[in-house]
């Protein structure tokens, strides 16, 4: 066999992904649990001014409605104490709950808090609050990247809080009910210049339409997904998961590609484009590249999620 889940990960090398997005989460973990609870109330201050609007439609507030009233029962120290224990992944029932959500769900979660703190029902950070040096220096740092960029920091700041779910022996995830697919009437075909590959034309239209059941089936058993800035998912069972917990509502723009035949009938496609998300506001889309390797029956054997480092690598397709 020609290429292992690892080697896939090479391909189309030149592509410049968004590197400073984990650098800056990086950054952000190491801050103290006071410190990153002040970055992101002052960064939900700034939204809509210098940081882009993230108002999470897709996840069903069903779900954290009961965590949401405890935490608005509690007097003002304890709501506090309650957040630090989420930043600081404590063995609380209220971060082992939230340890159990979905990263939609988490989002809803924390855009509902930022909500109540607005309106004084939440205690927010006291007034005077003056972040540290670390703490100011990332704030800059995510004020200085793109929407779509701003918007992965703080998403991934929030969903990485919460008691770790490997030291949960009865774990079960919790996650918004699945959208049906769109009706196939209602459905809008993508185009992409220079690709007319029927695989991936059908991976960007069943993903535009919920419909994760054929989306699965366009990947090889042994076929492995790589979202931005993670490690493959492998595997039709994981990866089918990860479509109906992650991807719901998602709306993929796809504009040019290349396709290169390689080893042994496997055949190697670039696409660049973009992706609205339902957890970004003002319709900000992030930068996008799909690397995808087709094995040679034309079942996805890898395809890597790239979010890229700046528009211009939309153009970048020259080998």
């Amino acid at each position: 066999m020609p290429f292992t889940i690892e080697s896939a990960r090479g391909i189309f090398p030149e592509t410049l992904s968004a590197d400073v997005v984990p650098a800056t989460i990086t950054r952000f973990s190491q801050l103290s649990a006071e410190d990153q609870l002040a970055l992101i109330w002052f960064a939900y201050l700034e939204m809509g001014k210098t940081i882009t609007i993230a108002a999470p439609g897709a996840a069903s507030m069903v779900l954290v409605e009961n965590t949401l009233k405890e935490i608005l029962a509690m007097p003002p120290l304890e709501q506090s104490q309650a957040m630090c224990d989420l930043a600081n992944r404590a063995d609380t029932p209220v971060c082992r709950t939230y340890a159990s959500w979905s990263p939609n769900v988490k989002l809803g979660f924390w855009y509902e808090l930022g909500q109540c703190m607005n309106q004084g029902k939440i205690a927010a950070i006291p007034e005077g609050y003056k972040l540290s040096a670390n703490a100011n220096a990332v704030l800059d740092a995510i004020r200085q990247l793109q929407g779509g960029q701003q918007i992965t920091v703080l998403r991934n700041a929030v969903v990485n809080m919460g008691y770790d779910t490997s030291k949960i022996s009865d774990y079960t995830r919790v996650a918004e009910p699945v959208v049906p697919p769109t009706d196939i009437s209602k459905r809008t075909k993508v185009s992409i210049e220079g690709v007319t590959n029927s695989t991936v034309l059908n991976y960007m239209d069943n993903l535009n339409a919920n419909d994760f059941g054929a989306l699965i089936q366009l990947f090889a058993e042994d076929g492995a997904l790589q979202p931005p800035f993670k490690r493959p998912i492998v595997g039709k069972e994981a990866i089918f998961r990860f479509f109906n917990e992650e991807c719901q509502n998602l709306k993929l723009s796809p504009e040019r590609g290349v396709l290169e035949p390689t080893e042994d009938g496997y055949t190697q496609i670039k696409v660049t484009g973009k992706v609205q998300t339902p957890w970004f506001g003002g319709k900000v889309g992030m930068d996008i590249a799909w690397r995808f390797l087709l094995n040679p029956d034309g079942k996805i054997f890898f395809v890597a999620i790239d979010l890229l480092a700046s528009p211009k690598e939309l153009l970048n397709l020259i080998r």
